[in-house]
């Protein structure tokens, strides 16, 4: 088995011209799955001696012992598709006739959520002086206000209009994915700042444009001006975590759900047509989901004494 990896490698570095770094990772898969079949699989009584004997059930099992060893999903992904090369190479040179790794599949990787700042950290970014004398950080608050209160995509805030505003009803339209409209609350605080922002437009925006905010060239702001522009805040503010659009996206929606514990509302306000993605996008710690159960679960709520 050894000797027919190290053709393959030999064959990955001379005609596919591979780098090192690629070579080694395919060599450090290969002799694992041969330590495993070669001396794990001893023990069943089935000595195995070439890639030939090795089936599509007897690589499910190895993918759940990686899985059991804590492999990473996307380590296993790779990891199989280590020995699904090296099969096709069997297969090119006629050493085997079908790849066992054929619908053999990797456990799904769990998405990472982006770190949401706390509460505090907003009221520090959001909480600023001396913004009056400068439209850009009169915008700019607005801009981040709305963003947190209202749990908007990127693409959703560059994209309101003035039409799209109703201050008076503290309420906001957007245009989601898929094309679909929803109606949003605004906050007290995103109205307060949406209105002195109002004040000073005029000073940028050229007299035809719709777009509520605007770049200092009075045109639409683009989506990497709003990240250029949090980023800076951020900074001046002192924060300690870098912070992107989507991480106040994010802390809305983790915020909002600690609070009330109630996903469909949020999936509501964050445009989610499944629930399954507002489980993935949102997350609440395990103290808070702890105190709703025993204050909810009938079997977990404590007698009263009489």
């Amino acid at each position: 088995m050894k000797a027919v990896v190290n053709a393959f490698i030999h064959y990955l570095k001379t005609e596919r011209q591979l780098s090192a770094n690629t070579l080694s990772s395919y060599q450090r898969d290969l002799n694992q799955a041969i330590q495993y079949f070669t001396e794990d699989e001893q023990h069943r009584g089935e000595k195995i001696v070439s890639w030939q004997q090795i089936n599509s059930h007897q690589y499910r099992a190895y993918v759940a012992r990686q899985h059991r060893k804590n492999c990473a999903g996307k380590t296993i992904q790779r990891q199989l598709s280590s020995l699904r090369r090296l099969y096709e190479f069997l297969i090119k040179e006629q050493l085997a006739t079908s790849n066992p790794l054929n619908g053999v599949t990797a456990p799904k990787t769990s998405r990472k959520l982006p770190k949401a700042p706390d509460i505090e950290q907003l009221e520090q970014l959001l909480h600023r002086r001396g913004d009056k004398d400068d439209p850009l950080l009169v915008r700019d608050r607005a801009m981040f206000e709305l963003f947190y209160s209202s749990g908007l995509r990127l693409s959703e805030l560059t994209n309101i209009d003035s039409v799209d505003l109703k201050l008076q009803d503290c309420q906001l339209r957007v245009l989601g994915k898929g094309s679909k409209e929803r109606e949003l609350p605004i906050g007290k605080k995103a109205v307060r700042a949406l209105n002195e922002w109002l004040k000073v437009r005029g000073e940028l925006a050229k007299p035809d444009e719709q777009a509520i905010f605007v770049s200092r060239f009075g045109t639409r702001i683009t989506q990497r001006g709003v990240q250029q522009r949090l980023e800076k805040m951020a900074i001046d503010q002192g924060l300690p975590v870098h912070l992107h659009p989507h991480m106040l996206r994010h802390a809305f929606a983790s915020h909002l759900l600690e609070s009330s514990g109630d996903l469909r509302a949020v999936q509501e306000l964050l445009g989610h047509a499944d629930i399954s993605t507002t489980q993935i996008y949102t997350h609440l710690d395990f103290q808070h989901l702890a105190d709703v159960y025993d204050k909810a679960h009938p079997r977990a709520r404590k007698k009263s004494r009489h």
